[in-house]
């Protein structure tokens, strides 16, 4: 006799069954044995979903929360050339390596700061790349405040340039890590009303 294959709305409900059993004997360890890392993060992307925001970035680079009533992010225009170099880079930017992307980050200072002249630009760029100065991390810090300040931490965190460690595994003996900064809100969510 075969067996009766279930609909995938009948396996959800199995799943949720024998998830709240596991729950309720204390064994969360074999609950998140079973489902792992991976999928949880996935899980947690999709729940986070329905509270994240559409970020729209305006032609006059002002940044909005779309769905929470059209917040504006008051940033001041260092901090979203910052931004915006890390949007572009879904995949992370090490902060030592940030004189890769000098002549972008002036593109997007420029943009930004249309009243500042190109010389004081030129600067603030050169501290923001220099791996001895501490510019780039203030500028990082202040980001996060600003959304910490209008959400809860854990939606900010979508939001915030945050560190994720990539390890690399070269030959059997050689293994090194790349520290990247990046911005984990889904590209998705990014409306720009501008040509870039």
């Amino acid at each position: 006799m075969s067996e009766k294959v279930m609909t995938p709305e009948e396996m959800a409900a199995e799943v949720k069954r024998l998830a709240s059993q596991l729950n309720t004997m204390g064994r969360n360890d074999l609950l998140f044995k079973a489902v792992g890392a991976s999928l949880l993060e996935e899980l947690k992307l999709e729940a986070a979903k329905t509270r994240l925001s559409r970020l729209v970035i305006t032609e006059d680079y002002r940044f909005i929360l779309a769905d929470y009533q059209n917040k504006e992010i008051e940033l001041q225009p260092v901090h979203k050339a910052v931004y915006l170099l890390f949007l572009a880079h879904p995949e992370g930017i090490e902060f030592k390596r940030l004189g890769d992307y000098k002549d972008e980050l002036t593109r997007y200072y420029m943009a930004t700061a249309k009243t500042l002249d190109k010389e004081k630009v030129i600067e603030g760029v050169a501290h923001l790349v220099n791996p001895l100065d501490n510019a780039i991390n203030e500028k990082c810090s202040r980001i996060k405040k600003v959304f910490l300040d209008m959400m809860d931490e854990y939606t900010a965190s979508y939001y915030i340039i945050s560190g994720h460690t990539k390890k690399h595994v070269a030959g059997s003996s050689r293994i090194w890590y790349e520290r990247l900064k990046v911005i984990t809100l889904p590209r998705e969510l990014v409306v720009k009303t501008f040509s870039s």
